[in-house]
């Protein structure tokens, strides 16, 4: 057994890792404009192509991940994710055309594959009971990273730092960090014997839980890459500012979210009020035409989309297939993927074709995907408490 020392010292370097994801997964979409023109691309789409490419390279390697995670070990797969997210940034940082981005941010995605393999299976075996609240501290921690982003994006700005030396900077960060991973004990993986449930009722749970692993990341992958758009639109000095209001509401929703796990209030209630909630937000950002209403919408998407949904979803997947941590990670998190991938290529053809008010339309396309996600919650209440009755 570790000790509190060992734990936290194993902890830390994972945090740390999502951390970094949290910028890397929305840097790409703080300098479009600069990217467009570094690439020579017709138009702002091709880079939300290539953002669009990071969902495809999680969805690559995340058949593989899973697997690498429960057969070699977590380290083995944490460290896979250091080299492979340190390759995407110098990549990024170097490359001069949109079709190297696009190989560059595969190679990102498939980092993030390895890394969600290795750290939320870690977290869970580390924290044993506590393990679902402390694997909300992975979405505070990528939080935080959006939350720092656009000040650092401004620091840099301001010494004249260019983008391609942010990048470097960032591959160097992940790199550092990677010498602690190899360094640090990891728990035994568990191999408990497989609870004895039927298999109709394993496929009943699971098959909602997976689906909402694509629709919550769907909400906030949207949103997070097409705000500044809808801020332009509605009039904005500074809509890069909408990035930070919006890691805000995450991490006061992770907080929160923390709480009410500690209250023992059901999951399954939670994560029917956090996509209502984001409904909501979404909707009120549409029917206001304001500068001041993708801050307010931003705040309760962020609390509301992006608070911890897609963690209390892994975690409750987990429960479910607690023998094969690893691979259920994996089998969520490929439907996570997916939305990424399909939603931006979505979001990157309507922005194409959308005109003035493709923002607006790529609004209403986030809304009827939460809108999914508020169903699937109920479904998955609904299925709990009947084998919990049984």
């Amino acid at each position: 057994m570790q000790s509190n020392r060992s734990v936290f010292r194993t902890a830390l370097p994972l945090y740390f890792t999502y951390f970094i994801h949290g910028i890397g997964v929305s840097i790409l979409s703080q300098y479009k404009s600069a990217l467009q023109s570094a690439w020579g691309a017709a138009d702002i789409s091709a880079v939300i192509q290539v953002i669009a490419a990071l969902g495809l390279g999680r969805l690559v390697a995340l058949p593989v991940s899973g697997y690498v995670s429960d057969k070699w070990g977590r380290k083995v797969s944490g460290l896979l994710g250091v080299v492979l997210y340190a390759l995407y940034f110098f990549g990024i940082a170097f490359c001069a055309s949109a079709s190297a981005a696009y190989a560059a941010a595969i190679i990102g995605g498939m980092a993030n594959s390895f890394l969600d393999t290795c750290v939320t299976p870690t977290i869970l075996e580390l924290f044993k009971e506590k393990g679902p609240k402390a694997n909300m501290f992975t979405k505070f921690a990528m939080s935080l990273g959006q939350f720092v982003l656009p000040f650092a994006i401004g620091f840099a700005a301001a010494r004249s730092f260019s983008y391609s030396a942010v990048f470097a900077f960032l591959g160097a960060l992940i790199a550092a960090d990677g010498l602690l991973i190899l360094t640090a004990s990891f728990p035994a993986m568990e191999k408990t014997r497989e609870k004895a449930k039927g298999s109709a009722g394993i496929r009943r749970g699971i098959v909602p839980v997976v689906l909402m692993g694509f629709t919550a990341t769907a909400t906030f992958t949207l949103w997070l890459n097409c705000n500044q758009e809808l801020g332009s639109l509605y009039g904005m000095a500074d809509p890069s500012m909408i990035q930070s209001v919006y890691a805000a509401g995450t991490i006061v929703a992770i907080l929160a979210t923390a709480f009410f796990v500690l209250k023992k209030i059901e999951t399954e209630d939670v994560l029917v009020l956090y996509p209502a909630i984001c409904l909501c937000a979404l909707a009120f950002t549409y029917v206001v035409k304001s500068p001041v209403s993708p801050l307010i919408g931003g705040f309760f998407i962020g609390y509301g989309g992006a608070g911890g949904v897609l963690q209390l979803v892994v975690a409750e997947a987990n429960g479910l297939y607690e023998e094969h941590k690893g691979k259920i990670t994996s089998v969520v998190m490929m439907a996570s993927s997916l939305a990424n991938y399909v939603v931006l290529a979505a979001a990157g053809a309507v922005t194409a074709t959308g005109g003035v008010d493709a923002p607006r339309k790529v609004v209403l396309l986030n809304m009827a995907i939460t809108a999914a996600s508020v169903a699937l919650a109920l479904w998955i209440r609904r299925g709990k408490r009947t084998r919990d009755m049984a």
